[in-house]
């Protein structure tokens, strides 16, 4: 007899995933997910925001505070046991046990604390009547924010706007973050870039916001302090809601001019990375959705990075986390949670190195978990891992902000977004009157007056 059990708007039949409505509103969460726990009782019911433990203030080593610091694994998957669990791995992660020597998942016991504010839930309510994509669904018309403009996502378009307008404050600061590709097979030399960093989102403060149509998503400042050759060069960029490209200005420091950069976007290579990462593979994925049909599948039970504090930990040196072939084990850390699948298909009349991406948002958050890209031949090419905190500065919002990409057909990654090694935490800011905050601070005038020496 086939069982059937809801998962929000989603159920899953047999193994085969198909869209449909929970009964009632009471069942499920403000961001949609389903509140119950698993048949099997594996995942276990929504339990609200999570909070830190007593004397944490930002700034600390947030896995110290953490309250199920001291959690064993269930479970430890590897090549000998792969077959038991790889109904409940995606073809990315598969890929990479076949791939890498001695790879290793260790799972831990679920927990579903991924939350907002008071105030976040409840613009979240209003937009669950008011906020609208575009006739072309690429692009996000109106809502209010912060908040999640479409709970319970019924298109691959609104789940993937409820993720890139994810509560983080008006912005984040990074006083040293790592941007690393592992070397190439067979050699030993890492590209290894450091930079200071900061993001803005105008539509983040405290309160209220209605999205208007020429508002940006968010704007980015990024300034190279390592290696030599990348030492003083520097860019601003700019991100939109609506139908136009990103603005980037970048600064060489040889010709003491700043440049516009037209069409440094979608999938052109970011500078000084040899063709390993684009622009818009940034947390999974990032900026302008429009040159792929995106189609939410379902659910299905995986195992995903969750409550990945490791990868937060300032305190530990680069080569204690970041190994020649993938990401030491003992930094990655998983549980068992639903997921929406969503498929992006490369568009007829558009262009782009990957003709197809799958990305794993979570039910409850909807960050971007886990993903994969495929190349023009429609083979695998790229596995992507996104490691997710719960953000106690920002009420319990969760966060992906380090994450790493894995290309299986040449046997490098790349890790972006990380504080290991930094000696510093990443900052979020919930309200903020620092100049990094304001628009004009991403100007190709103030890129120069500040890069200039």
């Amino acid at each position: 007899m086939k069982q059937f059990f809801k998962l929000g708007v989603v159920a899953i039949c047999s193994g085969s995933i198909a869209l449909a409505w929970a009964e009632s509103a009471n069942d499920l969460t403000i961001t949609g997910a389903q509140k119950g726990a698993s048949s099997d009782g594996a995942i276990p019911a929504f339990a609200g925001r999570d909070t830190p433990q007593a004397g944490w203030s930002a700034g600390k080593v947030r896995g110290d505070y953490w309250k199920y610091k001291d959690e064993k694994p269930l479970l430890s998957i590897t090549a000998a046991n792969l077959d038991k669990y790889a109904s409940k791995l995606s073809p990315g992660q598969l890929a990479l046990f076949k791939q890498v020597k001695n790879y290793r998942m260790d799972v831990y016991p679920t927990h579903r604390d991924c939350s907002y504010p008071d105030w976040v839930q409840e613009n979240t309510r209003k937009n669950a009547d008011s906020a609208k994509l575009t006739a072309s669904g690429d692009h996000l018309q109106s809502a209010t924010l912060p908040g999640l403009p479409f709970p319970g996502a019924k298109t691959g378009q609104e789940a993937m706007w409820n993720y890139l307008t994810r509560y983080r404050g008006v912005g984040a600061e990074w006083a040293k973050v790592y941007t690393m590709v592992s070397p190439r097979p067979g050699s030993t030399d890492w590209i290894s870039v450091t930079s200071r960093q900061t993001l803005y989102f105008p539509w983040g403060k405290k309160g209220a916001n209605a999205l208007g149509p020429k508002d940006s998503l968010f704007s980015i400042y990024y300034g190279y302090d390592s290696p030599a050759a990348f030492a003083g060069q520097a860019i601003v960029q700019t991100f939109h809601f609506a139908d136009n490209e990103a603005e980037a200005y970048y600064y060489f420091p040889g010709q003491r001019r700043v440049r516009r950069m037209p069409s440094y976007n979608y999938d052109a290579p970011q500078i000084g990375f040899e063709n390993q990462y684009t622009v818009d593979e940034p947390w999974l994925f990032n900026g302008d959705i429009d040159r792929f049909d995106w189609k939410l599948v379902g659910k299905k039970e995986l195992y995903v990075p969750y409550n990945a504090f490791a990868m937060y930990d300032f305190n530990k040196s680069v080569g204690d986390v970041f190994k020649p072939d993938a990401v030491d084990p003992s930094a990655r850390r998983y549980e068992l949670h639903r997921v929406y699948v969503v498929e992006a298909s490369l568009k007829s009349t558009m262009r782009h190195v990957s003709q197809k991406k799958v990305l794993y948002l979570d039910e409850d958050s909807y960050l971007a978990l886990i993903g994969e890209d495929y190349d023009g031949q429609g083979k695998l090419w790229k596995t992507k891992e996104g490691y997710p905190i719960p953000v106690w500065e920002l009420g319990g919002t969760c966060d992906v902000e380090p994450f790493v990409q894995y290309n299986l057909l040449n046997g490098r990654y790349v890790d972006d977004q990380t504080v290991i090694g930094a000696g510093r935490d990443v900052r979020y800011f919930e309200e903020s009157s620092d100049p990094r905050f304001s628009s004009n601070y991403y100007s190709a005038e103030n890129l120069r007056s500040i890069s200039e020496r």
